[in-house]
């Protein structure tokens, strides 16, 4: 017998259905975000920080973003790890593998004495920022990049890396850290390297609905899955798909939703293209001469299609949504565009600005 065959619209009510934007909304935050593995977080607030807009586009008005912070700070259900927010009940698997080049190794090896003070001082005084904690480093870190000499924030995230320290909270934008003791769980259990691979391909795979078990390298999280799943192919798409063994190819009862550009559904953007025919890069890094469709244009998903981008620009200070431009990559019919304008109305309400500006 061949390979199982789905067709397009099959993998992306699939892909849809995996990452929580059909229409039944999740309720619980935690749930959530167990199910997508991870937010993202990003400073970039032009509409809203993309961990809060992620959230806030699968559970709708009832998301604040008080809530992830009393998740990560309070509950501890979940923990922060290379700026990722991730279910606590997954750290042990991202405490497996630190999986450090030989010349990090070398310069925490060189460094002993400065991991003891830092552990030493948090300690004795408990929660600190970094601006806290003398920097005792006998070899300073090289770099071209803007980590060079930084010493004392390179030491803590690779003592986050190996397991020794934990980022227990923010303020503002500033990491608090702690020992991990003070942050995880008492009976953490981490797992070998190779079974923390498996649970971490079969959790991705879950969150997505269909990915690929190889391509390339992607920054933040991989897109691939290795072998786990069913293996399949997708009409109109070259190669073998993995399949979430769990996933269902019912028609989909789909709603509206506008993306962080950092949202799992187009963040791989071949992905993207392959499944969706859907073209995407965030512009923020552009000359704006050069911009396409804007700064921090948000991916629109209706029903079971990507279907354009919305130039968004929240100016709190007016009190105002900014609609700058509406990039439709299909005709956009009346329901459409009443659905859009609808989402805009309970962004616009979510972020507590009392007017709208449409072009």
């Amino acid at each position: 017998m061949g390979l199982r065959r789905l067709t397009r619209d099959q993998a992306r009510r699939i892909a849809v259905r995996a990452q929580l934007l059909d229409a039944p909304r999740p309720t619980d935050l935690v749930a959530t975000v167990e199910q997508l593995t991870l937010l993202q977080i990003d400073p970039t607030a032009a509409v809203a920080p993309s961990a809060d807009l992620v959230a806030w586009s699968r559970l709708g008005p009832s998301y604040q973003p008080e809530q992830l912070k009393h998740a990560v700070e309070t509950d501890r259900t979940l923990f922060e790890f290379n700026a990722l927010i991730r279910p606590m009940t997954d750290v042990g698997l991202y405490l497996a593998d630190p999986d450090l080049h030989p010349s990090v190794q070398q310069w925490m090896t060189a460094n002993e004495s400065f991991q003891k003070d830092i552990l030493a001082v948090l300690r004795d005084r408990g929660p600190v920022t970094s601006r806290e904690i003398p920097d005792t480093c006998k070899v300073p870190w090289k770099s071209t990049g803007w980590t060079n000499n930084r010493n004392v924030t390179q030491m803590l995230e690779l003592l986050v890396m190996t397991g020794q320290v934990a980022i227990s909270g923010r303020i503002a934008r500033e990491r608090i850290w702690d020992l991990a003791e003070n942050v995880y769980p008492t009976d953490l259990v981490v797992p070998t390297a190779a079974e923390a691979t498996r649970r971490k391909n079969e959790r991705r795979l879950r969150c997505l609905g269909i990915a690929r078990a190889k391509g390339t390298a992607v920054p933040v999280e991989p897109a691939i899955v290795g072998e786990v799943g069913e293996p399949v192919e997708i009409e109109d798409t070259p190669g073998i798909w993995q399949l979430d063994p769990e996933a269902s190819t019912d028609d989909l009862t789909g709603r509206t939703a506008l993306l962080s550009p950092f949202d799992r559904l187009i963040h791989n953007r071949t992905r993207a293209v392959e499944l969706w025919d859907f073209e995407y890069t965030l512009e923020m890094y552009k000359p704006a001469a050069q911009r396409r469709w804007g700064y921090f244009a948000l991916p629109v998903l209706h029903g079971s299609q990507l279907i354009g981008k919305a130039d968004l620009k929240a100016d709190r200070k007016a009190g105002v949504l900014r609609v700058n431009a509406l990039h439709p990559d299909v005709r956009f019919t009346r329901a459409i565009t009443k659905a859009i304008d609808e989402e805009l109305d309970n962004l616009a309400a979510w972020l507590a600005l009392p007017k709208i500006e449409r072009p």
